[in-house]
């Protein structure tokens, strides 16, 4: 057989193992989003690239009013995705000098505070800056996404505001936005010119990703960008992010581009090459040694044994996630323009078959028997000070239930788990218990009973926030209870969660502060990404 008929066998072989691997994902990709497979609501687009082949699909509509159907070619806007181009950004920048990671931000911004410890712009990409997150903290002064526009200097400004910080620099990770917008107004005080242009220049034009872009002006017009959608009761609602703030989000995409993105960071081929890449990658240690799972805009995980390199995200009603298993070829981008839609669900769907492994989280060790009279005494409602996190645990039969979380599994010497919780741990002390969570740094959760009773004479009264420029009131009613007035957010029912402490809803804490005497002085809201909010009574 000469050298050209081997040639030409070996073609036809490859070829004939593509053809099945390509129909077979598009038959895996068709039944995954059956759902969305219609000409009456939004939908997703799906890009996959497994072992050198790479697939695309769209089920949906791009807009419901024209009766434009979804393409994979069509502009989704990516949410927070967009972190890992940031991140980029800031690499490249720093590879040739122009900034360094470790820098004290407050060097370019010397608008915000000294908190006492320097924050690094590192750290504002790693979500370990302690800096709150701009959106809980618009949300509490009443003018949140959707109820004003938004700009960068915005951001600027209410950051410079700020009186404290979640936590210590480098202590804990808590996610927050406004690390990635401040990034974004650093790099343009250093470079001279907007950010979303050196993007432009440095990574899209060079990587071939000519339908990318960010969405630095909403009003722009974007040819091919589809629109996003919410449910509200039996009819689809436009749900656009109506806003010029970019960095942490707001990039406009397609799917093929994204694996474009992919490919350039697996292979080390994106300009500044595998030291980027190593740089994005490499997860932080926090002062107590843990080292977590987040790094620079991306987070580095185990996905049933194998690496997985991935970020989701959510603006307004997009709903996105990009992974790469750079050991096993294989990427996945899925760009949604429906509210309701899962990327996460459908992408580990999807990377399950194809990798051949279990599509469920496994527990990390085989289940140990635990008798009731065991488990009775661990029920309670568990409250983390730092951060007025709360874990009720009931029983449910003759297993344990945490809420949030679920069922969860005994693994021994009273170790917990279950896939949504992840790992619980009870702590004997002195007569009761504690709860320990090891999630990107250990929470500690004291057991924290509501009181029987609760004075709403105690807290009525008007407060404010001089970071936050806002005053709420506390009223009671006639029947004892308490409800929080909140300009521009309505009337929020205070129910008590521990003492002093009362939930308002939307995963918001107030816990109310006393003086030596015992009279309320205050109290501290914690907002999920924005905790410890100060608020001092005025009457």
């Amino acid at each position: 057989m000469s050298h050209l008929t081997k040639v030409a066998v070996l073609a036809a072989v490859a070829t004939g193992a593509a053809a099945p691997l390509a129909a077979q994902t598009a038959a895996l990709l068709d039944s995954t989003f059956r759902e969305w497979n219609s000409t009456t609501g939004p939908g997703c687009t799906v890009g996959v690239d497994f072992n050198g082949q790479r697939t695309t699909r769209a089920y949906g509509m791009a807009n419901l009013e024209y009766g434009i159907a979804l393409r994979p070619n069509s502009i989704v806007e990516s949410g927070s995705v967009a972190k890992q181009f940031a991140t980029a950004a800031a690499a490249l920048l720093h590879i040739r000098g122009r900034l360094n990671l470790d820098d004290d931000i407050r060097k370019y911004l010397p608008e915000l505070k000294d908190f006492g410890t320097p924050i690094t712009i590192r750290q504002l990409f790693s979500h370990t800056s302690g800096l709150r997150d701009q959106w809980a903290l618009l949300g509490l002064q009443g003018i949140g996404p959707g109820q004003a526009v938004h700009t960068l200097p915005w951001i600027l400004d209410l950051a410079s505001h700020q009186e404290d910080l979640n936590f210590t620099p480098g202590s804990h990770h808590l996610y927050s936005n406004m690390g990635y917008v401040l990034a974004a107004i650093i790099m343009e005080r250093v470079l001279g010119e907007p950010f979303a242009r050196f993007s432009e220049r440095e990574f899209f034009v060079p990587l071939g990703m000519t339908r990318t872009q960010w969405r630095d002006d909403y009003r722009r017009i974007v040819t091919d960008r589809a629109t996003a959608y919410a449910r509200e009761g039996n009819a689809w609602v436009q749900d656009m992010p109506f806003t010029m703030v970019h960095g942490n989000g707001g990039l406009l995409s397609t799917v093929d581009d994204m694996l474009r993105w992919n490919e350039a960071l697996t292979k080390g081929t994106i300009p500044g090459g595998a030291e980027l890449v190593r740089l994005l990658e490499t997860p932080p240690t926090l002062t107590d040694g843990t080292t977590i799972r987040y790094a620079l805009g991306l987070s580095v995980d185990d996905f049933r044994g194998t690496r997985m390199v991935s970020h989701g995200g959510a603006t307004a009603g997009y709903r996105t996630y990009l992974a790469r298993w750079p050991d096993r070829q294989l990427s996945i981008a899925v760009l949604c323009n429906a509210a309701q839609a899962n990327p996460t669900a459908y992408t580990t769907q999807i990377a399950s078959r194809l990798l051949n492994v279990p599509a469920g989280r496994e527990a990390p060790s085989a289940p140990v028997a635990i008798s009731r009279a065991e488990l009775e005494p661990l029920v309670g409602v568990y409250r983390d000070s730092t951060n007025d996190q709360i874990v009720r645990v009931t029983m449910s039969g003759d297993q344990l239930t945490a809420a949030p979380g679920g069922l969860l599994v005994h693994l021994g010497d009273r170790r917990f788990w279950n896939a949504n919780a992840g790992e619980l741990r009870f702590i004997a002390s002195g007569s009761t218990w504690k709860l320990e969570r090891p999630q990107d740094g250990w929470g500690h959760f004291s057991r924290d009973e509501a009181p029987p009773t609760v004075r709403s004479s105690d807290y009525v009264g008007r407060y404010r926030s001089p970071e936050l420029e806002v005053t709420y009131e506390v009223v009671s009613d006639s029947a004892g209870g308490l409800t929080l007035k909140v300009r521009r957010a309505g009337n929020l029912p205070l129910r008590p969660a521990y003492t002093d402490g009362f939930a308002a809803g939307g995963g918001r804490t107030i816990r109310f502060t006393r003086d030596r005497r015992g009279t309320v002085t205050g109290f501290r809201v914690f907002a999920g990404r924005a905790l410890g909010v100060q608020f001092a009574i005025i009457q």
